[in-house]
């Protein structure tokens, strides 16, 4: 079974001349085996009364002449001279003269040959689109057959009763031309017709691949066996974007995620499914899938609808972070006036001469921790007054460079930062506020854990273009510790840390940042076993 859709051809616009023209060489080819046969004829004994009996040196003469404007008109062929009418009209105006003086020279009506009249009328109607000249080519026709008769007649060649057989000829090849014209206009109406509904057809199915193709819900036309027989970009996009769209066909749902092949084959039992997202790759959207029986199909195809499912979490993790937001505001706004005092007391009592030296390194442990407590408070209020982001387009490259110069300026030492770029152009559409604070904190993580290890911090931001899926990664990777593969789960999860100085806000606000912005944030070791935050840019300009 082929793997590729079925569609339809462009049609070509319709040219009467070139339809004209292969009508013309059939009756060239039937003009070519007639000259033939009526210059051979005469070389045998019991044709050569019928044919040329009362002339034969002009018969033979005209025989040959006959098959010579075969030979020219077979080196006409190429050429635009057959497209015109006047060309078309000159041979069939030949023909009629030649079969009359072939037919005068063998007896006229008695030798048979003027029936081939008909031919000629009948061809002219056919290939000639003007009705007037086909009518024209019947009335010489006529004409020629009705002088040709009375001349022999006059000559006492022929009795006089054989004008009847040349009227009836005569009325046989108008009538014959009449009635193919009107067979050659209906038939040119209804061609004319079927080549409309053509084109409507085309148009309407090249609409629909346009529809199906720029619609952001994935489409899968999928066999009973769960290979996938069609899809479209979206789904392309969704299921496995670092692939090309032509090699996805023929693919099987298993091979995509064994829980959507799950879900095909038990829709498939119990006509209902159960509607769970699914997780194509660490870096890709989260998936819903629904499935659909494809209409008037008795082969058993499927269609399955992608959804992508990052708008909805999206909705309920604003929905939720309005809430949280709204209680922690509250309850940072309680907290802080208190631990204000606390903070201010135990500055105090630590300036105090007659405090001993055990209870002034208590009164610092209490004012360290009032600042750490303090610095959670404004984290937590930061992210209730978060402001909906601002994305604009961004030039990465110049972007990157301008960002990564202002941060080394910002630390205290020399912070060793590496950055990769692709050589083609690149932009994106992001909030330049949040896509600063979000590299700033994975930078700084990123040289603290690799200083912990090596002594020395250093990181690397590599960016790599992905245009099948009209999105781009941006690397943090690091030579630290990593993170456990027990702990991956609980990363970015609000005050998670996993440093005894941090608030573990960090990358939570990260990712929610990330997330307002249409992009995504990851943790994904390197195949070299170092930390990498991914962060991956759906919106590319």
């Amino acid at each position: 079974m082929s793997q590729r859709p079925a569609i339809l051809h462009r049609p070509s616009p319709p040219l009467q001349e070139q339809q004209n023209v292969s009508l013309f060489r059939i009756y060239v080819a039937y003009r070519s085996i007639l000259s033939i046969v009526l210059l051979l004829s005469p070389l045998s004994s019991e044709t050569r009364r019928l044919l040329g009996g009362l002339n034969p040196e002009v018969y033979l003469i005209v025989a040959i002449v006959f098959l010579a404007t075969n030979l020219v008109l077979l080196a006409l062929m190429q050429t635009r001279l057959i497209h015109n009418r006047a060309t078309l009209f000159s041979v069939f105006f030949i023909d009629i003269l030649v079969i009359s003086v072939l037919s005068d020279t063998s007896g006229g009506m008695s030798s048979g040959l003027p029936i081939l009249l008909l031919a000629t009328a009948a061809a002219s109607a056919v290939v000639i689109d003007l009705a007037s000249i086909a009518t024209l080519i019947a009335a010489l026709s006529v004409i020629a057959i009705l002088a040709d008769t009375l001349r022999l007649i006059n000559e006492e060649v022929l009795p006089f009763d054989s004008l009847l057989p040349a009227g009836l000829l005569s009325a046989l090849v108008f009538a014959v031309s009449l009635l193919i014209q009107m067979v050659a206009r209906r038939v040119g109406r209804a061609e004319a017709l079927a080549r409309a509904r053509t084109d409507d057809l085309y148009n309407l199915q090249r609409l629909n691949e346009q529809i199906v193709r720029n619609l952001q819900t994935g489409i899968l036309l999928v066999y009973a066996d769960g290979s996938v027989r069609v899809m479209n970009q979206a789904a392309a996009r969704l299921l496995d974007p670092e692939r090309p769209m032509a090699l996805e066909q023929g693919r099987r749902l298993a091979d995509y995620h064994p829980l959507l092949a799950q879900q095909f084959s038990l829709w498939q039992e119990s006509g209902t499914h159960d509607a769970k997202p699914l997780h194509i790759a660490d870096d890709a959207p989260q998936v819903l899938a629904s499935f659909s029986p494809l209409e008037d199909s008795g082969d058993g195809y499927a269609l399955v609808f992608l959804e992508d499912y990052t708008a909805v979490t999206q909705q309920a993790q604003s929905l939720k972070l309005t809430s949280l937001g709204r209680l922690t505001a509250s309850i940072a706004h309680e907290i802080r006036n208190p631990l204000g005092a606390v903070s201010h007391a135990a500055q105090l009592l630590g300036e105090s001469e007659q405090l001993a030296a055990n209870d002034q390194e208590l009164a610092g442990i209490i004012q360290h921790h009032a600042k750490r407590m303090n610095s959670v408070i404004e984290n937590v209020l930061q992210i209730s007054r978060r402001q909906p982001p601002n994305p604009q387009r961004l030039a990465l490259k110049g972007w990157l460079q301008s960002f990564l110069e202002q941060y080394r300026q910002t630390q205290a030492g020399a912070v060793d930062v590496e950055l990769a770029l692709p050589e083609d152009w690149l932009e994106i559409t992001f909030d330049p506020a949040h896509l600063e604070r979000v590299l700033g904190n994975l930078l700084d993580n990123g040289l603290r854990h690799s200083q912990s290890v090596n002594g020395s911090g250093r990181v690397s931001i590599r960016v790599e273009k992905v245009p099948q899926a009209q999105r781009c990664v941006v690397d943090v990777v690091d030579s630290g510790p990593g993170v456990a593969e027990s702990e991956r789960a609980k990363l970015f999860e609000p005050f998670y840390t996993t440093v005894d100085k941090g608030t573990g806000l960090g990358l939570y606000l990260s990712k929610e940042l990330c997330e307002i912005n249409n992009a995504t944030l990851t943790y994904r070791p390197t195949a070299t076993g170092e930390s990498c935050f991914r962060l991956t840019v759906s919106r590319l300009v």
